[in-house]
C-alpha cells in the first residue's frame, strides 16, 4: 500500500480506520440507493392492478434486485470484520429492529420468486412482498434513528434496555426511509416503465416528493437538539459555512425533481431523487464524524487493529471493483425501459 511521507522525510502510515470508515459509509449508501428503489416499489405494489401492473412493475426491478442486496451483506460483514467493538455494541441496541428487517427482506425474497411459481396464491405472496418491503424499509430507518439518538455505552458494552431504539424520534425516520423509499421507486417506474404503470408513478412521485422534504425538514431540524455536537456541527461559526451548501443543495434537487414530474421527463426524476438521498446522507456524515457509535465511540476506538485492517483491505481492493464492475454491467445490459410482454417468469 502506499505510504506518505512528512516534510522531514519521515513515513506516515495510512489511517486505515479512516479508510475502512469510508468503505462502509459507501457500501451502506450503495445500498440504501440500489436497494432503495427495490424496496419502494414492493411498498406501492398494492397501488397497482392485479395481474399486468404488478408483473410490469416487478420486472422493472428482476434483473437486478438480488444483485443490489451485495452491499448490505458488504457492508454488514465489513462492519464485523473491521469495527467489531461497535458491531457488539449495536447489535444488542437494535437486535429487534434489525431481525425484523431481515425476516422482511427473506420475506420479500421468497414472495419475488413465489408469486411466479403459483398463481393460484399470487395475491399472498403479493401481499408477503408488499409486508416484507414495507417492514425493511421501516426497520432501517428505525435503527438509523436510534443510532443517530445516541446509544448507551459502559466499559465498552451495551448499557441501555431493550426498547432504547423505540422513541418518537426513531419513529419518525422509520417513516421518513418509508417515504423516501417511495420516491425512489416511483422514479424508478418513472424511468422504466411507460403506459398506466407510467402514469401511476408519477402520480405517486409528486406527494412522495413533499412528504419526503417535510419529513427532511423535521428530521434535519429535530437531529441537531439530540447531541451538542450535531448542534455545533451545523448552527456554531464557523462550521456553518461549510454545512450550509448541503441544503441548498438539496432545494436545487428538490427544484430538478419537481421540474421532471411536471413536465414529464423520464429520466431526471430518478437521478434527482438519488441526489436527495446522498445529500441527506452527507448531511448525516457531517453530524456523525468521527463518531463510530454516538455519542461516545469514535471510528479508532472501534476500530479492529491495524493488521486486520490492512489484510482486509487488500481483499476489498479486489473485491469492491469487481462488484462495481458487475453491477455497472448489470444495469447497462438492462438500460432503457421494459417491454411490457417480457420479463421475468
Amino acid at each position: 500500500m502506499p505510504l506518505s511521507r512528512n516534510r522531514k522525510g519521515r513515513q506516515m502510515e495510512l489511517d486505515l480506520p479512516l479508510i475502512w470508515s469510508f468503505l462502509i459509509a459507501f457500501s451502506v449508501l450503495a445500498y440504501v440507493l440500489l436497494d432503495g428503489f427495490d424496496l419502494g416499489i414492493g411498498i406501492l405494489f398494492p397501488f397497482f392492478n392485479k395481474g399486468a401492473e404488478r408483473d410490469y412493475a416487478m420486472n422493472t426491478i428482476a434483473p437486478v434486485w438480488d444483485g443490489n442486496e451485495t452491499w448490505l451483506v458488504l457492508g454488514g460483514g465489513g462492519l464485523f470484520a473491521v469495527f467489531p467493538l461497535a458491531y457488539a455494541v449495536v447489535l444488542p441496541a437494535l437486535y429487534a429492529p434489525l431481525t425484523i428487517m431481515l425476516l422482511g427482506l427473506v420475506f420479500r425474497g421468497v414472495a419475488f420468486e413465489y408469486r411466479w411459481r403459483s398463481r393460484n396464491s399470487q395475491a399472498k405472496w403479493d401481499l408477503a412482498f408488499f409486508g416484507g418491503s414495507l417492514a425493511a424499509a421501516f426497520c432501517q430507518g428505525l435503527a438509523l434513528g436510534a443510532l443517530v439518538q445516541g446509544i448507551e455505552i459502559v466499559d465498552r458494552a451495551y448499557a441501555g434496555g431493550w426498547w432504547n431504539w423505540l422513541t418518537p424520534f426513531s419513529l419518525m425516520t422509520g417513516v421518513s426511509v418509508v417515504i423516501g423509499y417511495v420516491l425512489l421507486g416511483s422514479t424508478w417506474l418513472v424511468l422504466k416503465t411507460s403506459g398506466p404503470v407510467q402514469d401511476k408513478a408519477y402520480d405517486f412521485a409528486k406527494p412522495a416528493l413533499w412528504s419526503f422534504l417535510g419529513v427532511i425538514l423535521v428530521v434535519s431540524l429535530w437531529t441537531p437538539f439530540l447531541n451538542p455536537v450535531f448542534m455545533s456541527r451545523w448552527f456554531a461559526v464557523p462550521q456553518i459555512f461549510y454545512t450550509a451548501p448541503v441544503p441548498v443543495f438539496v432545494c436545487v434537487a428538490a427544484l430538478v425533481l419537481f421540474r421532471g414530474l411536471k413536465e414529464k421527463r423520464d429520466g431526471s426524476p430518478f437521478m434527482a431523487s438519488v441526489t436527495l438521498f446522498i445529500l441527506t446522507y452527507v448531511g448525516l456524515g457531517i453530524s456523525f464524524f468521527p463518531y463510530m457509535v454516538p455519542p461516545g465511540l469514535t471510528i479508532w476506538q472501534a476500530a479492529a487493529p491495524d493488521e486486520s485492517l490492512a489484510f482486509l483491505l487488500a481483499g476489498t481492493a479486489v473485491l469492491v471493483p469487481l462488484i462495481l464492475i458487475y453491477t455497472s454491467y448489470s444495469y447497462w445490459v438492462f438500460r432503457g425501459k421494459v417491454d411490457p410482454g417480457e420479463g421475468y417468469h
